[in-house]
C-alpha cells in the first residue's frame, strides 16, 4: 500500500502538536475527543489507545432576566443530575422530558450503531428492526423537524439549548429546518458507543495517528509519502493510475484500488469532473486553542471551575440565543453575542503537558464556536478572525470571575498563548471545503435510494476507487468507520473476483 499525504505531517485533523514556542504542551488543534471509533476496530488493528471516561458530561449556564441558571451533568450519576435539574427549575418535569429524550436517542442509537459498519439497509428495513416505542423516538428524531420534539418535552430555555447544540455543530442549521439538517447532525452526536458518550484519547488525537503509523510501518507493506500532492487519477484496464507531485517531482503510480480520505469535492476535481457540477457546503466552525497558566474562577457560587470545564461547558447556548446567532449568521451579519462551548483537555487527560507544566498548574483549552460561516471570512478573514476571537472571548468572560485573558500563559516569545481558526483557516491548512468539518452536509446513517441497499456508502463513479473518509456516507467524524467499511468493499471485490 502506498499512502500519498498533502500535508507536511500525517494525520489531517487528527493530530497533536506543541503550537506554543518553549511550552511542552501537546494540543489536540483541530478534534479532540472520540465517540464514533467503535472498540472492534481499535482492536482489530491492534492499537494501544485508552479513551477515558468524563467524570463530567456537560456544564451550561446563562443569564435569564439578569439570573443566574447553571445546569451541571454528571456521566452516571443520575441522581446527581436529577438533583441539579431541580434546582434550576424546581421541579422534575424538565428532568422527566429530558429523560423521555435520552430514551429516545438510546433506542435509536441501538439500531443504528451496530449498523454503521455493515453494507447499508433501507430505511424501511431500520424501522423493522425497532419496537412500537422506537418507532415512535424515529418518528420523533429522523421524520419530524428536531425542534418540535424539544419544544414538546422541555420549557427551559437552557435545557433546549443542551440538547438542541449536538445538532448545529459545524453546520448551519434551526430547530425546525425542514431540511431535517439538524436531525442528522444531532444522530451522529448522539449514537456513539450506543451511549452517545464522548471520551478523551489519552495523550490527544496524535497518539492515534501514531498507533495507526505504527501498525502500518510494522506490516512491512506499507509506504508513507508526504508533501505529496495527488494531480489527476485515470482509469485504465481496470487499474488506476495517480498523478502526483512529490517535492516538485513529478511522479505517478498503478494500482488496482484507490481510496481517497479527501473531500468527495477534491476527488472529483481529480477525476476530471468539472468545477460548475461541485457544490459545497460552507463551515460555520471557529476554533481556539489556548494555553492556561490557571483555570479561570466561574462566576458561579456552587460549581468548581475543574468540574465545569472536565466536560462540555456551553455558554451561551440557549435555545433562542442560537436561533438568533442562526439568523444573523445566514444573512451575513457576525453574531454580537456568539455561541460556543468549552473543554479542558488536561483536566482528564494531563498527560499531554510536561510534568513542569502540570505542577505549575497550567491547562489547555479548546474553544468551539457556532455560527461563523466562511463567508464572512472569506474577503479578509484575518480582520474578520481577529474580531470573531474577540466576541468569543468576551462572551465566554461573561460567565467568569477571571477574564480568559488573564489567565492565558505566555510563550517563550513573550505572546500570549492563543490560537484562533476560522472555516477560511480550516481550508488552508487541513484542505476541508470551505472549512466544512464534515466535508459538506451530513448524510442519513442508511440507504436513501433502491441502488444504495447493499452498498457500503464509499462507492463513486470508478468501481475500483473508493471514499475513506468524512466525504463516505456514514462519514463526517473521527470515526475510522468510512475506513473500515472501504476496507470491507476492497476485500468483498478481490473475493467477486477471483471467484
Amino acid at each position: 500500500m502506498l499512502v500519498l499525504e498533502k500535508n507536511h505531517e500525517l494525520g489531517g485533523a487528527t493530530q497533536s502538536k506543541q503550537i506554543f514556542e518553549g511550552l511542552e504542551a501537546r494540543l489536540s488543534i483541530y478534534s479532540y475527543l472520540l465517540s464514533l471509533l467503535p472498540q472492534f476496530i481499535i482492536d482489530d488493528l491492534g492499537l494501544q489507545l485508552e479513551l477515558i471516561p468524563r467524570q463530567t458530561a456537560s456544564y451550561s449556564a446563562q443569564f435569564q432576566s439578569d439570573t443566574w441558571r447553571e445546569l451541571l451533568l454528571l456521566n452516571n450519576d443520575p441522581n446527581q443530575n436529577q438533583q441539579a435539574f431541580k434546582r434550576l427549575l424546581g421541579s422534575q418535569s424538565e428532568y422527566e422530558g429530558y429523560l423521555q429524550i435520552q430514551g429516545m436517542q438510546e433506542q435509536i442509537a441501538s439500531v443504528i450503531w451496530p449498523s454503521l459498519t455493515e453494507p447499508l439497509v433501507s430505511r424501511d428495513e431500520m424501522i423493522n428492526r425497532l419496537d412500537s416505542k422506537g418507532r415512535e423516538a424515529w418518528q420523533a428524531l429522523i421524520e419530524e423537524p428536531l425542534g418540535e420534539l424539544i419544544e414538546r418535552k422541555l420549557s427551559s430555555d437552557l435545557v433546549r439549548g443542551l440538547l438542541f447544540t449536538d445538532a448545529k455543530i459545524g453546520v448551519s442549521t434551526h430547530p425546525n429546518d425542514s431540511s431535517l439538517l439538524q436531525n442528522r447532525c444531532f444522530l451522529y452526536h448522539i449514537i456513539g458507543r450506543g451511549t452517545g458518550e464522548w471520551r478523551v484519547p489519552k495523550g490527544g488525537m496524535g497518539k492515534l495517528v501514531n498507533e495507526l503509523i505504527r501498525v502500518c510501518s510494522e506490516t512491512g507493506n506499507v509506504t508513507f509519502a508526504t508533501r505529496t500532492e495527488v494531480k489527476s487519477i485515470e482509469r485504465a484496464k481496470n487499474r488506476l493510475s495517480i498523478l502526483f507531485d512529490q517535492d516538485g517531482n513529478e511522479d505517478y503510480a498503478e494500482a488496482r484500488f484507490g481510496l481517497c480520505s479527501a473531500s468527495r469535492m477534491e476527488l472529483e476535481q481529480l477525476i476530471g469532473k468539472s468545477d460548475e457540477s461541485l457544490e459545497v457546503d460552507e463551515g460555520t466552525a471557529f476554533k481556539v486553542n489556548m494555553l492556561l497558566k490557571r483555570l479561570p474562577r466561574l462566576r458561579s457560587g456552587t460549581c468548581s471551575s475543574e468540574a465545569a470545564f472536565a466536560g462540555t461547558f456551553h455558554f451561551n447556548e440557549g435555545y433562542s440565543q442560537m436561533l438568533d446567532s442562526y439568523h444573523d449568521s445566514v444573512r451575513g451579519i457576525m453574531p454580537v453575542i456568539p455561541p460556543g462551548e468549552t473543554y479542558c483537555h488536561s483536566l482528564s487527560d494531563p498527560s499531554i503537558l510536561s510534568d513542569e507544566l502540570q505542577s505549575q498548574g497550567f491547562h489547555t483549552l479548546t474553544l468551539f464556536g457556532l455560527d461563523m460561516p466562511y463567508r464572512l471570512f472569506e474577503q479578509d478573514n484575518e480582520n474578520a478572525r481577529s474580531i470573531a476571537l474577540e466576541r468569543y472571548l468576551a462572551s465566554l468572560n461573561q460567565y467568569l470571575e477571571d477574564p480568559i485573558e488573564d489567565c492565558l500563559a505566555i510563550d517563550a516569545n513573550g505572546q500570549l498563548c492563543i490560537e484562533a481558526m476560522s472555516a477560511v483557516d480550516l481550508l488552508e491548512k487541513i484542505h476541508l471545503p470551505k472549512g466544512n468539518i464534515f466535508h459538506g452536509d451530513l448524510s442519513w446513517p442508511f440507504a436513501e435510494t433502491n441502488e444504495e441497499v447493499g452498498q457500503w456508502g464509499v462507492e463513486t463513479d470508478f468501481p475500483n476507487l473508493y471514499l475513506c473518509g468524512s466525504s463516505a456516507k456514514r462519514g463526517g467524524a473521527v470515526s475510522g468507520i468510512p475506513g473500515y467499511n472501504a476496507a470491507r468493499k476492497v476485500l468483498q471485490s478481490v473475493t467477486s473476483t477471483s471467484l
